[in-house]
């Protein structure tokens, strides 16, 4: 990352989370926000449980997720050589939304937060061994044309039992888990953090560490063999730590569509083609969409707040109208 990207970030970032503290449902002023932030988290103070306890939790959600999800998007593009590749297009975050839904509705919040979690992530797990089992009759590598109609299959497969799931529940349920489905950091709290946060290391730490293995494949599957790389494997594993990641934060907000597909587009605008150059950036990029995307959520109507994923799904849908026309 250039120096003036990393300033550009943390400007941006900066920003978007005043934004984010300020605006809401209680507008809050300049004074007003500094006042509640050195009154600390343990205050009495209405302001400043208004920051400690939901704003400032949701905007770090918001950043975590979409990073995530951008990383994530990232990974997948590379690994199949697809530029339309993302977590939702494999399946993975329909198998978390299914298995998520499932224990909101079946099981209700015995664990807590970590109720939706395992759901999630025995879904996406689900949704995976489905799609590796389909797809890996080829003896010496993962073609990425089958991984990619494959996945479709599996995602509208467990699309559907999620319909089903929410079809079957009571009123209440359902439109609490109708909610849910269409993407929203307003349940952010701090217990949440950890997981989102445990989700964006994994996606990091494996990038950095695959990412040289992951640009040879761009050259072909023949030139990445006769460097050394184990396609098969590769392609394998960074599916299955998507689809994990993409699994921990689907659990806390809900699928948000797009920023795995959108952003890493955006990354190489600014980096280039190559996942060594683009990854990190697209990460930040990632979380710095999806605060924006949730700044809007709630600021467009005062009385009235909007699930953030039909914000970004909308934008999304946008730019790719724009990035065909080019093609």
């Amino acid at each position: 990352m250039t120096l003036r990207f990393s300033l550009a970030a943390v400007f941006m970032f900066c920003l978007l989370a005043a934004g984010e503290m300020i605006l809401g449902n209680v507008t809050l002023s300049w004074h007003s926000l500094a006042q509640g932030v050195l009154e600390g988290p343990f205050s009495h103070q209405i302001t400043a449980r208004i920051l400690w306890l939901f704003r400032l939790p949701r905007l770090l959600l918001a950043f975590l997720t979409g990073a995530t999800l951008a990383a994530a998007g990232a990974l997948l593009q590379t690994a199949t050589r697809n530029p339309l590749a993302d977590p939702f297009l494999f399946g993975l975050s329909a198998g978390a939304s299914a298995g998520a839904v499932t224990v909101i509705i079946f099981m209700g919040n015995i664990a807590g937060i970590w109720t939706t979690t395992m759901g999630a992530a025995a879904g996406a797990l689900c949704a995976t061994t489905l799609l590796l089992a389909l797809i890996t009759r080829s003896a010496h590598s993962l073609p990425p044309q089958r991984i990619i109609l494959t996945g479709l299959a599996v995602s509208f497969l467990f699309t559907s039992v999620t319909n089903f799931l929410i079809f079957q529940g009571d009123r209440n349920t359902a439109q609490s888990v109708l909610f849910w489905t269409l993407g929203s950091f307003s349940a952010a709290s701090w217990s949440s953090l950890p997981v989102a946060a445990l989700a964006l290391l994994l996606i990091c730490t494996y990038g950095a560490r695959f990412r040289k293995e992951l640009d040879a494949l761009l050259a072909g599957e023949d030139t990445a063999t006769s460097l050394g790389v184990n396609v098969r494997t590769l392609r394998l594993s960074t599916l299955l730590l998507c689809a994990l990641s993409c699994a921990m934060t689907v659990a806390l907000c809900g699928p948000v569509g797009f920023l795995g597909l959108v952003v890493p587009h955006l990354a190489r605008f600014i980096t280039g083609n190559t996942l060594k150059h683009m990854f990190f950036p697209a990460a930040i990029l990632g979380g710095l969409t999806a605060m924006l995307a949730d700044l809007l959520s709630h600021s467009l109507f005062a009385a009235q707040e909007i699930p953030t994923g039909i914000l970004i799904s909308g934008a999304g849908a946008c730019f790719f109208l724009l990035y065909l026309r080019k093609i």
